[in-house]
Order: structure tokens, then C-alpha cells, then sequence
């Protein structure tokens, strides 16, 4: 019955987007580009650069006719806003930092799930901002936090075959290991502040490397599956997951603490948590993160839908506050 089921979804992932207009390629600027990698001392340069080429990209969006990627591009290059990296063309790609990334004691990375692009970035950045906002306000006192938003692979369509397989999770798993390895280079204390406790160095503990945990949603947990054996960060969290394509935590080979929640009413509950082949194709993503057979540590995420994981006041956005903050959880019950 399962894997009918499983077919039935396949089936109608592909006939009903060859029913569907495709939206037309809108024109935007290549990303600015950087001679050198970047560093604490170049990050308002990079905001910068990539603001300008936010606005560019609106300017052309508007050009050719497309008000909403032009409104939405526009938002991008207000001056509030701090991106590592921006890409306007295509379905979009950004990286966004909400707080002092530069001096961060913990910093969390928001990974998206299907329907994450540039024209609905702002849920997104929505649930960027809720947990900025809620670590701000419950960090101790001395801890500084980051978040960063993570958009830096083409998501899947939620109504479409690529979201049923790991192939673009495969495509975008080398992305993240890189994003990853920037990160700890940029947020790397300085060797002189150690030993030598000058005002420049990291707040919190002297020295001390701040501690990352990647937060996975849907889709994006297959995308920290695939590519977590080579992920250097302390905590793993995957809220509303399909899967990873492991069968097990320890399958996942990495040292992080893996983590793992589902809302009562988040309907991907109802996905069959198989992997089979279909056509040649490997279609699911296996195991349930959520059962005791894949052994995680299962945190309560209350009573919220697939969306309402970072829904400010939430049970799931308070216990991921926690995990980023080195706190344990709530447990689920029953």
C-alpha cells in the first residue's frame, strides 16, 4: 500500500508541471564577485557589494517586466540588510546574516525545504528573524548569537519529481560543506587575541571557536543529510523531514548531535518513509528521522504544521532556541 502510494505521488509529480506555464528566464547580473575569500575585516564591503548588485538585479527584473522579482530584489538591497552572497538570476540564491557574525559565540544556519526561492524569500527570512529575535532575547548574558539564512541551492518544487528524490540534495550538499568551511574560517578567532586577551577578541570565551548548529527544514534535512559526514558544526536539527536518505543517525557519519522534531499537524507525517526504485530513479529518503529505529534525540515541537516550525512563540521555535544556545530541549511525550 505504501509504495502505491509513493508511485500514485510520482505520478502525479510529473503530469501536473507539464500542465503548468513556465515562468520565463528573467535577466539579472552575474554575483559580485570577491578576489579574496571573506574575512571578518570585509564583511560591510561584501554587505555592500551585494546590495548593489541586489539593486542592479531590480532595475533589470523591472525592465523586463517582472514587477514581483523586482519588488522582492529591491527589498534585497535596502541598506538594513547583510548578505554573503546574492544571485538574482533564475530562481535566485542568497545567504543572509541577522546579527554579528564576525563575533558570534553560536550561530545558527537555517537550511530551506522545497519552494525556497528569491519570490518567496520573505518566509524564509521571516523564520530567520524569529530565531534571531528569541536567541537575542534568551542568550546569557556575555553569549553572542548569528543566524544565517541559507539559501544556496536550487530548491525543488513541492508538486514535482526532483522533491521526491535526492538528487538536488546531492547537487547542493558540496554548497553547504563549502558554506560551512567559509564560515569557520571567517568566524576563526585570531591567534594574537588568544594569547594576548585583546579587545578585539571574540566575546564569550577567549579563543574559543563558536559553535554552529545547522537547522534543517523538509527538504532541506535531506540536503544536511547528504552532505553531514563532512560538516563541521556541533548540532544537526531536522524539523519536518521526509528523511535524510540515512536509515540511521549514526548513518549519517558525523560527530554532531542529531536532532530531530514533527508538529501534530505537519503533514509530511503522511509521507511514506521508504526508499525504492522506480524507473530507475531511488525515490523517498528511508527512515523516519523521528523514530526511535533512527536514533535521534526527538525534541517536542508542539502542535504546529509543516510552515510553523519557527512561528514566533511556538514549542518547536523555543526548543531550536535551545539547541542553538547549547540547552537541551523539551521531550516529546507520549
Amino acid at each position: 500500500m505504501r509504495r502505491a502510494l509513493l508511485a500514485t505521488l510520482i505520478t502525479g509529480a510529473v503530469v501536473v508541471p507539464l500542465s503548468g506555464a513556465v515562468r520565463p528566464e528573467i535577466p539579472a547580473p552575474a554575483p559580485a564577485a570577491f578576489a579574496t575569500p571573506v574575512t571578518a575585516a570585509t564583511l560591510d564591503y561584501t554587505y555592500a557589494a551585494n546590495r548593489a548588485n541586489a539593486a542592479e538585479a531590480s532595475r533589470m527584473a523591472a525592465a523586463h517586466g517582472d514587477r514581483e522579482r523586482a519588488t522582492a530584489d529591491r527589498a534585497m538591497a535596502d541598506p538594513s540588510r547583510r548578505f554573503l552572497s546574492f544571485d538574482g538570476r533564475g530562481s535566485g540564491l542568497a545567504t543572509e546574516v541577522f546579527g554579528d557574525l564576525a563575533h558570534a559565540d553560536r550561530i545558527a544556519v537555517l537550511v530551506p525545504g522545497s519552494d525556497t526561492s528569491i519570490d518567496t524569500y520573505d518566509r524564509f527570512r521571516d523564520a530567520a528573524g524569529a530565531l534571531h529575535e528569541r536567541l537575542t532575547r534568551e542568550a546569557p548574558h556575555g553569549t553572542r548569537t548569528a543566524v544565517v539564512a541559507w539559501l544556496g541551492y536550487e530548491t525543488p518544487a513541492t508538486v514535482s519529481t526532483t522533491v521526491t528524490t535526492t538528487d538536488r540534495a546531492d547537487e547542493a550538499a558540496p554548497k553547504l560543506r563549502e558554506f560551512i568551511r567559509q564560515l569557520r574560517a571567517l568566524t576563526a578567532a585570531d591567534p594574537a587575541d588568544e594569547h594576548t586577551g585583546s579587545a578585539g577578541q571574540r566575546a564569550g570565551t577567549a579563543g574559543k571557536r563558536p559553535d554552529i548548529s545547522l537547522l534543517c527544514h523538509s527538504y532541506g534535512s535531506v540536503v544536511c543529510g547528504r552532505a553531514a559526514s563532512h560538516l563541521d558544526v556541533d548540532d544537526i536539527a531536522l524539523v519536518g523531514s521526509p528523511g535524510t536518505g540515512a536509515d540511521t543517525a549514526a548513518a549519517l557519519h558525523t560527530p554532531a548531535r542529531v536532532w530531530a522534531a514533527r508538529g501534530g499537524d505537519d503533514w509530511v507525517a503522511e509521507v511514506p518513509h521508504i526508499r525504492l526504485d522506480l524507473l530507475g530513479t531511488t525515490v523517498g529518503f528511508g527512515t523516519d528521522p523521528i523514530s526511535p529505529s533512527f536514533g535521534a534525540r526527538v525534541f517536542a515541537a508542539g502542535d504546529g504544521g509543516h510552515s510553523d516550525y519557527f512561528r514566533p512563540g511556538s514549542t518547536s521555535l523555543a526548543n531550536l532556541t535551545r539547541i542553538v544556545l547549547g540547552e537541551t530541549p523539551e521531550a516529546t511525550h507520549g
